[in-house]
């Protein structure tokens, strides 16, 4: 738990959006803009488990540890 809320205050850092998640089958993704995030926490996201894809051409963070519908 302690790793998702870390996570979670990273992500706070850099959007204000009032609904920023969503559940795809296993997968919990977040709403955050990846060009806005620093190199340093996205090192530190990847240690609490969050990727990115490139999904419809635009970068996304998402997780298999957190998520599951």
């Amino acid at each position: 738990m302690k790793n998702l809320i870390e996570a979670l205050q990273i992500f706070a850092k850099y959007t204000d959006t009032k609904y920023p998640t969503w559940c795809r089958h296993d997968e919990l993704h977040v709403a955050v803009n990846y060009e806005l995030v620093s190199d340093k926490d996205i090192d530190r996201l990847a240690e609490l488990g969050f990727m990115t894809t490139d999904e419809d051409g635009e970068k996304e963070f998402y997780s298999f540890h957190y998520g599951n519908c």
